[in-house]
């Protein structure tokens, strides 16, 4: 435009020019040299005019052709750097934008922030409030951080920074510039780069950022709170570690250099002067070149950590009932001991009937009890021995570095003393006595396993004497292998049917009449051949194969008695032994129910025999359950009457039908004071009304005296011994046939009665 103009001046400038001099005449101009000089003046000034608007316009396309290429390199680099320039005339809303990345130009009018419809509308306020500001001349400029919507319904972080740069009169703004910048990607980073440096100061752990010499640079607020004083103190202080000298700090830096890491546990002192383990790790920190630039020192405390780990420990290896260390840690500190080449003693022991304890008066006292014992026993103990409790009511204790025979046996009197001493609790005073047996080492073992195997064949070798020590020797070791040996026959004699039930004849003293008989257990082998029921009885009692034993001798004796009445061979009573286990079954009257309904035998013919000892365990529960029997029909002896610890007040209140005088007074009898003790039995169960069954006769002398004692019934080899399934058949049959009162053949045989 402006070319056009100039060129248009010129051309009518020379145009104007050469007019007037035609106008003026070329005669008064030829005729005048005046005039013609005057022309001659004129034209050169126009033609100066002409040279000076030439000038000028060649001079103005250079200036506007820089101005092009000014803008142009202007646009280049705004479109380079992805920034959008925007230039706001306040007063008329107009508003021009270069690289327009946000699609912002169809701004709607009247809006006080010109491209507030593209503004998140949570950041509309705080943007509002900036730019007030700077209208006001509180801030040198606007700048803003906000959230934009670009032309694909995105949102972008960006930064919006401008300024006042034309007022009116009225100090008003009229104009304002600046630039819009994406800084999302920056944002990102900051929000990262946030949430790093809360996780560091949220981090319980105490955290030092050292530059490349070991230069305290910042710190986190666990590190102020562990080693107190404030931030300042710190900074810019040469590593170090509180009670730990220089040469150690380089050792470890020269460590750190080599690896890129240390780590190790310390002591350190805490703000409150109080030295923690302190679990301290340094990591380098290297720039992308490879250079060092920090080092991350971190200050782990394991105070609370070594409390967990002791309270696992002490969960894992101690016993929550007595505190004492427990089975586990028994076994770990025993092998630790039998890697050492000193001598060390085991004593272990339990107590005596302790389940009757928990039975009768709960397990919660029963807990108190084993609890009072092992603060007791403990006090016992030297410096260098330790306590355990390896389960239940079994307890070891570990003498350390003594083989001492006299110092052993002293300590273990001194253990069974202090059990046997009363203990008051909760208003009972409870008396209990233990078995002890004792091992050394290495001569009894060298590990853990067999010195507690030998030590508990010992013990249960004293618990058969009661309240005893007993050393454990090769010859117990026989004792419990042949004892094992017979657990496992009876096992497999369960399985293949090897228990056979024999019959002893029970005989009216006056009329010689057979009245019933005792049904006795035998146990034969096809290689052992026949083992004594005194051999493996005890043993199926504690090892509760008993139970299994009595119902197969109860299921038997019942099926046989039903063939003999069937025969019409028999109309008495058949006597079965129930053992204490059997006894103390919560559903015994219904396994007895379901015998006799599966052979099909009434109650009345059935009599069961329970020892002495067995009721008196607990009386009262006693006679809950032998009213129960005696509801159903059967009749209830007391077997080995006199060798327990009766009560005649509770004797009284048992529904016995029966009393059986055990061997060992009838053997008795030769004796004035043997006969007496027989009597006061037999005139005790008179007054009681009870039938009266004398067990273990065997001579005319013993049979003489009992008649005259009025003793109803007798048992024994002197009428016969115990006969198999057939043999009493046959004695059946020949007693049925032959009505014999009083049979002259006397079997003489050794064998026990059960």
């Amino acid at each position: 435009m402006l070319t056009r103009r100039i060129k248009r001046t010129a051309t009518i400038l020379l145009l104007a020019t050469i007019h007037s001099n035609y106008a003026f005449g070329l005669d008064e101009f030829k005729s005048d040299n005046m005039l013609f000089s005057f022309f001659i003046f004129l034209l050169l000034i126009t033609l100066c005019a002409f040279s000076i608007l030439l000038f000028k316009y060649f001079q103005q396309q250079k200036r506007f052709s820089t101005l092009l290429i000014s803008e142009q390199r202007l646009k280049s680099t705004v479109e380079g750097s992805g920034d959008t320039l925007w230039d706001w005339n306040i007063r008329t809303g107009e508003i021009v934008r270069i690289n327009d990345k946000f699609n912002m130009d169809s701004a709607p009018q009247g809006k006080f922030i010109p491209n507030q419809h593209c503004i998140h509308p949570q950041d509309i306020p705080m943007v509002e409030r900036i730019l007030k500001q700077h209208f006001a001349e509180r801030t040198a400029f606007f700048e803003a951080s906000y959230r934009i919507k670009n032309n694909m319904d995105e949102w972008h972080w960006v930064l919006d920074k401008g300024k006042v740069i034309e007022k009116d009169t009225n100090l008003n703004p009229i104009r304002m510039t600046g630039i819009v910048r994406d800084i999302s990607h920056l944002k990102t980073t900051e929000e990262r780069l946030n949430l790093f440096a809360k996780c560091v100061e949220s981090l319980t752990d105490a955290i030092a950022i050292y530059d490349a010499d070991y230069r305290l640079v910042d710190l986190n607020p666990s590190y102020l709170k562990l080693f107190g004083g404030f931030r300042e103190q710190y900074l810019n202080k040469p590593f170090s570690l509180p009670g730990y000298d220089g040469r150690y700090v380089e050792e470890l830096k020269a460590a750190v250099q080599e690896t890129e890491h240390w780590q190790e546990e310390l002591k350190l002192s805490n703000a409150n002067h109080v030295l923690l383990p302190i679990e301290v790790t340094i990591d380098e920190i290297k720039n992308n070149h490879g250079q060092i630039t920090n080092y991350v020192v971190v200050f782990s405390d394991l105070t609370e950590r070594k409390k967990a780990e002791s309270q696992l420990h002490d969960l894992s290896n101690r016993d929550r009932t007595t505190g004492l260390p427990n089975r586990n840690l028994f076994f770990t500190n025993l092998k630790k001991l039998g890697q050492q080449s000193t001598h060390h003693a085991l004593l272990v022991f339990d107590l005596d009937n302790f389940k009757k304890i928990n039975d009768s008066l709960g397990h919660q006292l029963g807990d108190s009890l084993l609890a009072k014992l092992a603060m007791r026993l403990n006090k016992l103990a030297r410096q260098q021995d330790t306590f355990y409790r390896l389960g239940g009511d079994e307890f070891a204790l570990v003498m350390a570095g003594t083989n001492d025979i006299h110092t052993i046996t002293k300590t273990a009197k001194q253990f069974l003393a202090a059990i046997a001493t009363p203990f008051k609790l909760a208003s009972h005073e409870l008396v209990i006595t233990s078995s002890v047996g004792i091992v050394l080492f290495p001569e009894d073992g060298n590990t853990p396993e067999i010195l507690l195997k030998n030590a508990d064949t010992a013990m249960y070798h004293a618990k058969q004497k009661g309240n005893h020590y007993l050393f454990f020797n090769d010859g117990m070791n026989e004792q419990a292998v042949k004892r094992l040996q017979i657990e496992n026959l009876m096992r497999f004699g369960l399985k293949e049917d090897h228990f056979v039930v024999y019959y002893q004849p029970k005989m009216d003293i006056k009329s010689g009449a057979l009245v019933g008989m005792e049904a006795l257990v035998r146990f034969i082998t096809p290689k052992k051949g026949i083992i004594p029921p005194n051999v493996f009885i005890p043993i199926a009692e504690e090892t509760g194969q008993i139970i299994d034993i009595g119902e197969v001798v109860l299921d038997k004796a019942c099926r046989d008695v039903k063939t003999w009445i069937d025969a019409g061979l028999f109309d008495g009573r058949v006597a079965v032994n129930l053992s204490a286990k059997q006894f103390s079954l919560p559903d015994l009257t219904t396994r007895i129910d379901v015998i006799l309904q599966k052979n099909q035998l009434p109650s009345y013919f059935l009599e069961l025999e329970i020892t002495e000892g067995t009721v008196m365990d607990d009386p009262k529960e006693a006679i809950a359950i032998m009213r129960s029997l005696s509801a159903r029909g059967i009749h209830l002896a007391m077997d080995d009457f006199g060798t327990g610890y009766s009560s005649l007040a509770y004797l009284k209140q048992f529904p016995l039908n029966t009393l059986k005088v055990d061997k060992a007074f009838i053997d008795d009898m030769h004796s004035e004071r043997g006969r007496n003790m027989v009597d006061s039995i037999v005139t005790i169960a008179q007054n009681l009304d009870l039938h009266v069954v004398a067990e273990g006769v065997e001579s005319a002398d013993q049979l003489t005296y009992l008649e005259a004692l009025n003793c109803q019934t007798i048992q024994g080899y002197y009428y016969s011994k115990p006969l198999s399934y057939e043999e009493f058949t046959l004695f059946l049959r020949n007693h049925h046939a032959q009505k014999v009162i009083r049979p002259k053949l006397k079997v003489v045989a050794n064998g026990s009665e059960r």
